[in-house]
């Protein structure tokens, strides 16, 4: 069985998104909803571990209330798929493993487009995830909740357990399963808030992090890969070593 978690501080938009496509699967679910507009919790790991620990499921979704889940059989499509995951840590909707680009089915924003140039066909192994769909197993989660001292906003947080289960052998992947998600996210102060902390975080074991939201450089403060000379330098380096890594497989094919 899978439980979905969901907290959410606008009923409206919980119920014209998330709710109304969860109520058209056609397999039971356990719902675990969170009202959070009076803005009870700090920050989505605090509210997130507490709807986690009441999770009775085998496998954990956490969704923002704005993600649709594109068909009826989106919940049982999900359990058989990653049934077979090998090493199975965390799975998502959107993802990316190196600079090239966004590996996601989904599709976002008004009117919808998709989210990423890279689209899939089968599961994907990838560093990160993005946060509006992610799903863990309960035994893992029970072992390893969300980071609320270093994720102490509403980001990042999906970001930070890839990065900490893979440092535990465990794999992160992308699912080919397509959703809609009405937000198409931003950078907010509390975005590099956070992100500085998960750089210091885990500098010692990655040298650059990749987010759907942009590659991140581990050994250099946020606050200077914020400015836009910044921005524009590090698309010219992973430029740079791209070509490179091609006309290094050039030579080794010939």
């Amino acid at each position: 069985m899978i439980s979905v978690i969901c907290v959410y501080n606008d009923e409206q938009a919980l119920n014209n998104h998330l709710l109304k496509s969860i109520n058209e699967q056609d397999t039971n679910c356990e719902l675990i909803l969170i009202n959070n507009s009076a803005k009870e919790y700090r920050s989505a790991a605090v509210a997130l571990n507490i709807g986690g620990q009441k999770a009775n499921g085998d496998y954990l979704i956490f969704a923002h209330q704005d993600l649709e889940l594109d068909s009826s059989h989106w919940l049982r499509d999900a359990e058989c798929t990653i049934a077979g995951l090998l090493d199975f840590g965390i799975a998502g909707v959107a993802g990316k493993k190196k600079a090239s680009g966004v590996l996601t089915n989904i599709k976002h924003g008004s009117p919808p487009r998709f989210a990423g140039k890279h689209r899939i066909k089968e599961p994907e192994e990838v560093q990160t995830l993005d946060e509006c769909l992610i799903i863990i197993p309960r035994e893992l989660f029970s072992r390893l909740s969300f980071d609320e001292y270093n994720c102490d906003d509403w980001h990042l947080y999906a970001v930070d357990y890839c990065l900490n289960v893979r440092k535990m052998g465990y794999r992160v992947f992308v699912l080919p399963l397509p959703c809609y998600h009405k937000s198409s996210g931003s950078l907010s102060e509390g975005y590099f808030s956070t992100l500085e902390k998960l750089r210091q975080k885990h500098s010692l074991g990655y040298e650059v992090v990749y987010t759907t939201m942009g590659n991140w450089y581990m050994r250099v403060p946020v606050s200077i890969q914020k400015t836009r000379l910044w921005r524009k330098c590090s698309l010219l380096i992973n430029e740079a070593i791209s070509t490179t890594k091609n006309l290094k497989q050039r030579h080794f094919d010939r």
